[in-house]
């Protein structure tokens, strides 16, 4: 069997449905083979960039690794951000590059390059990936794609990088050898969707542990828990939900986490961070016990004065990552174990019905109607609030809705304000914040469902980074709703530098500029409008939803717009702008 052929059917033996790519001459063997060996959907992108974005997307919904391929040289590192946007917010992916023929490589020559385009890219890709390799012959590649699978779906998931020289691409493998591994991988492929456990089940130790945070929460008297962007991955939801319900006290969530319970559970209480809402950062920095699950506690989470973040409560942290516990914030407690068999203990213990902490819950309550989110946005007189804006749309979307964004303002102002139902998904770049995720990563989860209704909210300066996609979303008919945001400026970086630089908005608005989005829809053959100033919201929103097929839909806002609230960087936590000035810059 030709290898190529091997791995188009190996990657459709897996569960792989779309294999996203931009073509190249290192990689027309593999196309050629895809296309004629196998079911695999081959999504043809305008850059290799909004090919691994839309790749996460996938994954992020199915749970099934997400799979890219780009040519050698720039192909190759155009593929980087979208390899680092994976291993950073920990989303299964297999990244497969062409490369030159093995005897164009330079090898231990002392020279740049010696085939055309060659690169070293597993060199590159190694510090942003589980594993990166180059097969050399093609009677290793079904142990290789067996090793590389494994590894993006177990324990933390992450990106694995296969560099495919284009002679082995060329070469056979052994039929009887060919067979057997395509069955194996089918047999695997069935699986993937199961939720994926820790290696390591909790050890007697870890079950007494266990014990001990059900008897310090039932002490607690302000107890909380804060689910991180590992809740929300495709095999812990349902597991992550259980563990809140088992413990059965106020959950915060994180931007990565922010769907992982509906608006309507009785546990939820909100965002939290750097642009969190206000009620959930004063419940955060109110906490007496705090247990923190598949969150890492990075900045943006507790700000930068850790001392008032960690004072007078216990922290108690789970994590599947060892090497994550304790980086930041010394935890009073730790443990290194899965979600799955985190839900599995504590379902086992007792728990007595009803509320055990009232008081608390009430507090809570209490903070949640004294901040309304809608009145955090300082409007302009005859603007339009993109917070209220946000939770009417999320009112009329149906149950399922799969929420997309860029980088940006829009990205807070959604996670602050959209209404979550139980089966909605919220996808963002966390770890990697990259302007441009948004509309590839929202073709990889229209694909992945296009039955559900999938809506990107983005910014007019992340938007443009990979504009050219909206012909990928044309050309496939994809049901994509765009609600675009347009304060023709680089709004949160503007907004830094309104604070920390006396207002030398350079690069944000002096030297920024952007084309009219409503023409440029159009020349696409989308659909497109501008929201005026009086019209009925309600209907443009609505229309929006109701679309057969794609459209895009411009908000006109202030130049002048603003996240707020914001925590004040170097006061204790939980005071935030603008009613706190801060005192110590942050990243943005």
């Amino acid at each position: 069997m030709k290898a190529s052929d091997f791995v188009a059917r190996y990657l459709e033996a897996r569960g792989v449905t779309h294999a996203f790519e931009l073509v190249g001459g290192m990689i027309t063997h593999l196309l050629d083979s895809l296309s004629r060996h196998s079911k695999v959907t081959i999504v043809c992108c305008h850059h290799e960039q909004g090919a691994a974005f839309a790749a996460e997307g996938l994954a992020r919904i199915t749970g099934v690794p997400g799979v890219a391929l780009a040519t050698s040289g720039p192909g190759a590192t155009n593929l980087l951000t979208g390899i680092g946007s994976c291993f950073f917010d920990s989303t299964p992916a297999v990244f497969i590059t062409g490369q030159v023929n093995t005897h164009e490589l330079k090898g231990e020559r002392g020279i740049r390059q010696l085939g055309f385009q060659e690169t070293d890219i597993v060199s590159m890709a190694h510090p942003i990936c589980k594993r990166a390799i180059q097969v050399e012959r093609a009677e290793d590649l079904p142990q290789v794609l067996d090793e590389i699978f494994a590894l993006a779906l177990e324990g933390r998931p992450g990106p694995c990088l296969i560099d495919l020289p284009m002679n082995v691409q060329a070469e056979s493998i052994d039929d009887g050898v060919a067979m057997v591994a395509l069955q194996q991988a089918e047999i695997l492929g069935r699986s993937t969707q199961s939720p994926v456990c820790s290696p390591a089940a909790p050890s007697s130790r870890q079950n007494d542990a266990f014990q001990q945070l059900v008897a310090a929460i039932d002490k607690a008297q302000r107890p909380l828990l804060l689910m991180g962007g590992g809740c929300a991955a495709f095999p812990n939801r349902s597991a992550s939900r259980a563990v809140a319900e088992a413990l059965g006290i106020p959950v915060v969530l994180s931007l990565m986490g922010v769907d992982v319970l509906p608006e309507s559970h009785p546990l939820r209480v909100g965002f939290i961070g750097s642009y969190g809402n206000r009620w959930a950062n004063k419940a955060l920095g109110a906490a007496d016990h705090l247990v923190v699950m598949g969150s890492r506690l990075d900045i943006r989470q507790t700000g930068a004065d850790l001392e008032s973040f960690c004072a007078d409560k216990q922290i108690w942290q789970i994590d599947i990552d060892q090497a994550e516990l304790g980086v930041r914030i010394q935890p009073t407690w730790s443990l290194c174990c899965s979600i799955q068999a985190a839900a599995a203990e504590l379902s086992g213990l007792a728990r007595q019905p009803g509320s055990r902490h009232h008081s608390w819950e009430q507090e809570i309550k209490t903070l949640r109607e004294a901040y309304p989110a809608a009145l955090e946005y300082p409007a302009e007189p005859g603007e339009f609030n993109p917070v209220a804006l946000l939770q009417n749309l999320s009112q009329y979307a149906p149950d399922g809705c799969q929420y997309v964004t860029d980088v940006g303002q829009h990205q807070m102002w959604a996670a602050q304000s959209l209404r979550f139902r139980s089966q909605d998904r919220f996808l963002t770049s966390g770890g990697m914040g990259a302007m441009g995720f948004g509309l590839p990563a929202a073709i990889g989860a229209a694909f992945a469902h296009r039955d559900r209704t999938t809506v990107l909210i983005s910014g007019d300066g992340s938007f443009q980074l990979n504009i050219q996609e909206l012909e990928t979303v044309r050309r496939n008919h994809l049901s994509l709703k765009i609600l675009l945001f347009n304060n023709r400026c680089h709004g949160m970086v503007r907004q830094f530098q309104e604070t920390y630089f006396q207002g030398n908005l350079q690069s944000t608005a002096k030297g920024y500029s952007a084309p009219d989005f409503v023409a440029i829809g159009l020349a696409y053959g989308i659909p497109s409008s501008r929201l005026l100033e009086g019209e009925d919201t309600a209907h443009a929103l609505q229309a929006l939803l109701n679309a057969d097929g794609p459209i895009l839909l411009e908000v006109p806002l202030s130049m002048q717009s603003k996240v707020y609230p914001k925590l004040a960087f170097g006061r204790r936590f939980g005071e935030m702008e603008p009613e706190a000035t801060p005192i110590a810059m942050e990243s943005t």
